[in-house]
């Protein structure tokens, strides 16, 4: 195994719990972690109704590799509550949710972190591709130096949250990963990496809603930016804005701008429609600052694979009003908005409409 002593994340023989989803990415972070001298327990959460032990088996296997404990956490019903009904009732608002945004903030970093603090542990860590640093009595989100950075997903984070996180495999890129994985003869070594949100392993949100919650779509008009009716679509929740493919024929290539919910309206444009000059977003969480400026320069990022882009924030009430430098494609409303200064995250929050160009 590859020594890390030079990091400072840890305290020698400190408790840190490590969250094992059974994929590399975590288990490597554990790996590192009992090179480093700490004392390592694994955590993993059964969080879906219909999950198997699949993961769980190649956790507690990479957990007997290491020779740590290994727990099991039934969080199934916080995980409902938490992250898979607000997401359907997002989707259900004419909204394209984000949930491993919500899941980090109340699942990994909630009541993982509550469980883990009940074994003796003082912080917790993830296979996330993150950083951490503390300065001034604050903890600050970086990216990672990786082309993996994930800190998008993390920007909904407390002080306190950021306070107890390790993210060992930060500063490492996934084909290194897999051969310290490899050279340490861990049993996930080759385990192909999932690209799926947790609940919804095939990624067909639409089958999933009609499943697991009954919804019905219902068919409605796609309008333009008039109002004039265009044809008909196959219910709301089959699309998101930005959209092209599977709208059928109209002449000219047509994208969704925006979902009407409460007309059962899909309201599309042509092309160039689906740019917007900024947006609004609330339910705003700032890791950089307690009360942040009344208005600041900063790059905002829309979306995960989104390049940041740069922008003017005003904060207005409980409320963010973000002005693009240049007008951003596919602004989408119940996305996840992260704020960045460099590498440092401002903080971040949840798209509720687009401003027009």
């Amino acid at each position: 195994m590859t020594k890390n002593t030079g990091k400072k994340w840890f305290r020698m023989r400190e408790i840190i719990a490590v969250g094992m989803s059974g994929g590399v990415d975590s288990s490597v972070a554990a790996m590192l972690l009992c090179d480093a001298g700490c004392n390592v327990v694994g955590i993993t959460l059964s969080l879906t109704p219909d999950c198997t032990d699949a993961d769980a088996d190649d956790a507690r296997r990479v957990a007997e590799h290491l020779g740590i404990e290994h727990h099991v956490v039934d969080l199934r019903d916080t995980f409902r509550t938490q992250v898979i009904e607000p997401f359907c009732n997002s989707y259900l608002n004419g909204e394209t949710p984000n949930p491993c945004v919500i899941c980090n903030q109340t699942i990994k970093f909630g009541a993982m972190l509550d469980y883990a603090r009940t074994l003796g542990a003082s912080r917790i860590a993830t296979g996330h591709y993150a950083r951490t640093e503390s300065r001034d009595g604050r903890t600050f989100l970086l990216r990672a130096q990786s082309r993996k950075d994930q800190s998008y997903f993390l920007c909904r984070l407390r002080q306190e949250q950021l306070a107890s996180a390790v993210f060992p495999v930060a500063g490492y890129e996934k084909d290194a990963l897999r051969a310290l994985a490899e050279k340490a003869g861990l049993p996930v070594a080759h385990k192909k990496d999932s690209q799926d949100v947790c609940f919804i392993p095939d990624n067909d949100y639409v089958s999933f809603l009609c499943r697991a919650y009954g919804v019905t779509p219902q068919e409605g008009d796609f309008v333009d930016t008039q109002g004039n009716v265009l044809g008909r679509h196959r219910g709301i929740v089959r699309y998101t804005v930005g959209q092209r493919k599977g709208l059928g024929a109209f002449g000219k290539p047509m994208f969704v701008t925006s979902i009407d919910p409460l007309h059962n309206r899909v309201v599309l444009g042509e092309d160039g429609k689906q740019y917007a000059a900024g947006l609004t977003a609330d339910s705003l969480n700032w890791i950089a600052f307690d009360i942040p400026p009344e208005s600041f320069r900063c790059e905002a990022r829309i979306r995960f694979r989104a390049a940041p882009a740069p922008a003017t924030v005003q904060i207005i009430g409980d409320a963010a009003h973000v002005l693009f430098d240049e007008p951003q494609r596919s602004v989408t409303p119940g996305q996840t908005v992260a704020f960045y200064d460099g590498d440092v995250v401002l903080g971040g929050g949840t798209i509720r409409s687009a401003l027009e160009v």
